[in-house]
């Protein structure tokens, strides 16, 4: 693939590094998206700018963006209803009551706990988090910086160290591609030595079990213990603070299954669409209806995930869940049908500055392949390397890359095929190096500013985007430093 060698790396690190530095993170995108197109266009700024807006409207011709975005927009909508019926005030009630939730630890640990049991998606995961603990950190006096990352942190590493989902199908299908015989076993070695994604997890429990925190998080639980203020002077949620004021009628009982049993049947019914979607393109590509049955025993049900579309399944859950909880509000008589498509209105509308936020960040992830920008950086290891380095180079470009375009997935599918011949030329364990790629990759999606990972942690918690990324990335770089060495000892020590 054609690169424009060192500066397809600079629209990314201008994005990045003007987001974190000015807080404007829309102006931020936009630079970086700009700035791409300009080189693309030799140097011609207007025709750059042209490219610009060209690249934003080409988000919506890939279905998964578009889905992805309006699945967004409709988390709004679920959360206005069910803070509307009642059901989150019931459930943090409940919650409150019992004993196995009591004080902030209790509260922490539910989170964690959610995080590390629901591993069939990331954003799903995310957004279960964040509704379920979000009234509850607010009522203790947690920030919502540490929400968002306990949400953030348990969400993209648990998914990856459980791939009984589209990330786990995901990473066989380009292992088979590069011939690797037994993929799934492959990956099923690689899984204990996935250190960064291991590490990220049970720091979050270490953090949880003691007092101690990183000087950003600490400032921020320090300002809602003292000064009560949930989100910092001149901080921007990425949820529409409205909405989280919603009401519940007057007079109403708050029942915490209102809250509950949309949710559920969201994140129960999200693999079902999975399947039925990878049942659909299965058919389509034989000509003729495959039963799941037969599907089952010629693929597996790896195989099966692979061939799912998770943006299609997530929309399709959160779709469900609205209906679901319309008619279940509808039939209690708490909420009329024109007030429940106004909410659904309302919340959707509450959510347009992360739907604007993910179409740039789609746009300058296309900006960086078509610069290619992961292809420049991947191919800086193609130089001699002593073998015992390979896995730790591997684990630090993956990051690298998945930090600067903000997709795990994209980055998988660059080094993959550039770690399976690197590690079987040089008698590199071929677990270790696949462990290295899905670890650095799994390090940029959920902490990389652009990632929507990361976005989505910030709206279901409704903090702060930027402050949500200062205070998790000093807790990621420690989980990687250890990583790092880790896989600087076994390269050593595997050979």
């Amino acid at each position: 693939m054609d690169t424009y060698g060192w500066l397809s790396v600079l629209p990314p690190l201008l994005a990045i590094g003007l987001a974190i530095k000015t807080r404007q993170v829309f102006l931020s995108l936009a630079a970086g998206i700009w700035l791409g197109w300009t080189i693309l266009s030799a140097w011609n700024p207007l025709r750059g700018l042209s490219g610009m807006l060209a690249s934003l409207v080409a988000v919506f011709q890939d279905p998964g963006n578009t889905q992805v975005i309006l699945f967004s927009a409709m988390v709004g909508s679920l959360i206005t209803l069910t803070q509307r019926s009642g059901g989150i005030d019931g459930f943090v009630n409940y919650v409150m009551n019992n004993k196995w939730i009591k004080g902030r630890k209790g509260a922490h640990l539910l989170a964690w706990g959610l995080g590390v049991v629901i591993f069939i998606e990331s954003s799903i995961k995310i957004l279960i988090v964040g509704s379920v603990c979000r009234p509850l950190y607010d009522k203790l006096g947690i920030s919502r910086e540490k929400l968002a990352y306990i949400a953030d942190s348990t969400s993209a590493p648990v998914c990856m160290l459980i791939p009984l989902n589209a990330w786990g199908a995901f990473t066989i299908g380009l292992l088979a591609t590069q011939g690797v015989r037994n993929a799934t076993g492959v990956l099923l070695q690689s899984i204990p030595l996935n250190f960064y994604s291991i590490i990220a997890v049970l720091s979050v429990l270490f953090f949880i079990l003691t007092p101690l925190d990183f000087k950003k998080m600490r400032r921020a639980e320090k300002r809602v213990r003292e000064e009560g203020k949930l989100l910092p002077d001149g901080a921007t949620p990425m949820m529409d603070e409205n909405l989280t004021a919603i009401k519940p009628p007057e007079g109403i009982k708050k029942r915490a299954r209102n809250m509950i049993i949309p949710i559920i049947v969201m994140s129960l019914f999200m693999p079902l669409a999975l399947i039925i979607t990878a049942l659909r393109e299965l058919s389509l590509a034989a000509g003729t209806r495959i039963a799941f049955t037969a599907a089952l025993q010629e693929y597996g049900i790896l195989g099966i995930l692979a061939e799912g579309s998770g943006s299609t399944a997530v929309f399709w859950s959160v779709t469900l869940a609205i209906a679901l909880a319309g008619i279940l509000y509808r039939v209690q008589k708490i909420i009329s049908g024109k007030e429940i498509m106004e909410l659904i209105l309302k919340g959707a509308g509450g959510m347009i500055s992360l739907a604007l936020l993910m179409m740039l960040a789609f746009s300058l992830g296309a900006t960086c392949k078509s610069l290619g920008t992961g292809a420049f950086v991947a191919q800086g290891l193609s130089g001699a390397l002593p073998a015992a380095l390979v896995p730790l180079m591997i684990f630090i470009t993956a990051a690298f890359i998945a930090f600067s375009t903000g997709t795990s997935f994209g980055t998988f599918a660059l080094m993959i095929p550039l770690a399976v011949p690197l590690a079987t030329d040089l008698n590199v364990s071929l677990p270790l190096a696949v462990s290295a790629v899905l670890g650095g990759g799994v390090f940029g999606d959920h902490c990389s500013p652009i990632s929507d990972t990361t976005m989505v942690a910030s709206m279901a918690s409704a903090c702060d985007h930027i402050d949500h990324v200062n205070t998790q990335i000093p807790y990621a770089l420690l989980s990687a430093g250890i990583a790092a060495v880790l896989y600087l000892i076994t390269g050593w020590i595997s050979l």
